[in-house]
């Protein structure tokens, strides 16, 4: 594991030691007091020691260190068009960052036709998505998606998707992993990237990676004690191509945090450099 060069699939720039307005997007859903006035990210009660970046002179070389100190080669960052730190990473550090974007399918051929103009500019890897954070929200299986869905094969670029009980305080039905069947349905040569865990209905998610070819699974927002015992048992068997590894620094957790604990998950010695490595490179046609 030491020796591996690792691929994040979940990180982000901060612009400024001030989260206040991170989740602006999330605020018209969010109804019970707690998480409106007192909870510096949604998800709060969650977790622990929500990492503190502290006042940067230069966010993008912060972050750039944090991933040396752990052996982090890349990592893939939501493009924010109007923030000068990713435009900064953009533009001299394409060899540390690859970027994806977050699409509203309310707002429908408006962001078909972003999604195509950032991946001709940005080379975007991937379309993102939090179903329970839409305003208003949009199950995975609406057929809002569906022109996202079909132009991200078009594009050969894979859907990463929030999938399970949302830890902000919002109805979870958008996210039920159930409604990925329909979609890896009807979309056979979308490559589907699950996000943020799948729980309660782990033991679903890997049923439905066994169903369907082009589903995946990344680990993003679980410390690594925290893995689901069916993810890492899938792992060690027939997904050992089905599973990637994605933090969450500096939303939720320190990359510190993170590889602190990961030498305590009980992976096979082959499944490691597929796990950190091979798999987003194959995934999110990094060679390219």
């Amino acid at each position: 594991m030491q020796d591996i060069k690792i691929i994040d699939l979940m990180m982000g720039i901060p612009a400024s030691e001030d989260r206040s307005g991170w989740y602006d997007f999330i605020k018209p859903l969010i109804l019970d007091e707690e998480s409106r006035k007192m909870f510096e990210m949604p998800a709060q009660y969650m977790f622990k020691d929500i990492p503190q970046t502290g006042q940067q002179e230069d966010f993008v070389a912060y972050t750039i260190a944090q991933m040396d100190k752990h052996n982090i080669e890349r990592a893939m960052v939501g493009l924010v068009e109007e923030q000068p730190e990713i435009q900064h990473a953009f533009k001299h550090h394409k060899d540390r960052f690859f970027f994806d974007y977050s699409p509203n399918p309310n707002l429908g051929m408006e962001e078909v036709r972003n999604i195509r103009r950032l991946k001709k500019e940005y080379d975007i890897k991937a379309v993102t998505a939090f179903p329970s954070g839409m305003c208003p929200q949009v199950p995975i299986n609406d057929k809002k998606w569906y022109p996202i869905y079909a132009a991200c094969v078009d594009l050969d670029i894979p859907f990463v998707c929030c999938v399970g009980v949302p830890g902000p305080r919002l109805p979870m039905e958008p996210q039920k992993v159930e409604l990925i069947d329909e979609v890896c349905w009807f979309f056979p040569e979308l490559k589907f990237v699950m996000r943020h865990g799948g729980e309660p209905w782990e033991e679903l998610a890997v049923k439905l990676m066994l169903k369907y070819p082009n589903l995946y699974y990344s680990t993003s927002a679980f410390a690594p004690k925290h893995y689901p015992r069916a993810i890492i048992d899938y792992a060690n068997s027939r997904g050992a191509d089905k599973i990637m590894y994605a933090g969450y620094f500096p939303m939720g957790l320190s990359l510190d945090r993170i590889f602190r604990d990961m030498p305590e998950v009980p992976f096979k010695d082959e499944v490691w450099p597929k796990f950190l490595r091979e798999n987003a490179l194959r995934v999110f046609k990094l060679d390219n």
